[in-house]
């Protein structure tokens, strides 16, 4: 393999910021060190902050984003609850796995992959079904598709329901308001906009959402997500749970600092500038964008492929461009696979630069 460092404009991983790696090269710390601690404590600040919550159970889940997906369901729902989930892209399919094995009954809302969520059948099923949960994606990766939050939620909250969002690739290149939407849980992962390693799953529940844990008729049947245990470690008291990945919660810490220096209304500007310039650009290619402009998110831009590019076998294409050029993209998931590219424009790789690297590659090999 080529030691030249790939640029990954994939679904995620992104490349990791420079200072990111280097906090994690830091001696490493126990992790009840009440300087680790401290650390934590930003840690824990920060997320608040950028999840726009004031929610007190804000923590960097020791797992990966789909854990935190599990975290959030297996902790509001309990065998035989109702959950209603929409359904418009691969991660609105695992919830609906995820909320099954659980024992929760499902149902299902689904839109056309590529489109957002249609909120009044999204609100006429919560009227119907009356569940314990509504969860849906904000920011769709399988599509590239920001779906509006606020009516949804409010909906949800009307009748009673608690609401999960899956924020894993909108946090830290788009807005995220928890509190404003009323968003009951929510998680993330640390490899795509915060520039970091995977690993860690942001999550956050609000102030009702623990109160209904911790009033559970049954147990939560995952000891090691139970927000209730977590709850614990991460709070005042510090009490022993398991052993925190201190390297990788340096490398957050570090993500999380770079992010509020730079300052959302900034780095939301440069997301929504690199994506503008990738679909003008590779436009001149024949790619043209499958989500609508109203709803396409920055980050993740989903393009549909010129014949130039199936003609050539499109996975054909992209491990060229992966051994000759270093560069990452992601194919189509579910249906859409071989008919999309999935091109990530995420944290430190949503610059211009990026784009022109690509554009100069995919013209050598397309002309």
């Amino acid at each position: 393999m080529s030691t030249t460092p790939r640029l990954l404009l994939g679904p995620g991983p992104s490349n990791a910021h420079p200072r990111v790696l280097e906090a994690m090269s830091q001696p490493l710390l126990g992790h009840l060190d009440p300087a680790f601690l401290e650390i934590m404590n930003e840690v824990q600040d920060r997320l608040r902050v950028l999840y726009g919550t004031q929610n007190e159970l804000t923590l960097p889940l020791s797992a990966t984003g789909s854990a935190g997906m599990e975290s959030c369901l297996a902790n509001l729902l309990e065998r035989g609850d109702e959950i209603v989930i929409g359904v418009n892209g691969v991660f609105g399919e695992r919830m609906c796995a995820v909320a099954t094995r659980i024992g929760a009954r499902v149902t299902r809302v689904e839109a056309e992959w590529g489109t957002a969520l249609p909120h009044e059948e999204m609100e006429e099923a919560i009227g119907r079904v009356a569940p314990r949960v509504v969860a849906f994606v904000h920011a769709e990766t399988s599509t590239g598709v920001c779906q509006p939050v606020a009516e949804i939620a409010s909906a949800a909250r009307d009748s009673g329901a608690f609401v999960v969002l899956d924020c894993v690739t909108s946090l830290a290149g788009i807005p995220v308001t928890l509190d404003e939407w009323g968003i009951d849980a929510a998680y993330s992962g640390t490899q795509k906009c915060l520039s970091c390693p995977p690993g860690l799953s942001p999550i956050s529940f609000s102030a009702r959402a623990v109160e209904h844990v911790r009033a559970r008729k049954t147990p939560v049947q995952s000891w090691y997500m139970d927000v209730s245990l977590l709850a614990g470690y991460y709070g005042e008291e510090r009490v022993y749970h398991h052993t925190a990945p201190i390297s990788a919660i340096f490398a957050l810490a570090e993500g999380l600092r770079i992010v509020d220096e730079e300052g959302m209304t900034a780095r939301e500007a440069r997301h929504r500038q690199a994506s503008a310039a990738l679909i003008e650009r590779l436009g001149a290619l024949g790619f043209e964008p499958l989500v609508a402009a109203g709803i396409r998110l920055p980050q993740l831009t989903t393009l549909r492929l010129p014949a130039s590019v199936i003609d050539a076998g499109e996975a054909t294409i992209r491990r060229r461009l992966l051994d000759e050029h270093g560069i990452e993209v992601g194919g189509g998931l579910g249906k859409l696979a071989g008919n999309v590219w999935r091109v990530g424009l995420m944290g430190e790789n949503a610059r211009t630069e990026s784009v022109e690297r690509l554009q100069a590659a995919l013209r050598g090999m397309l002309d």
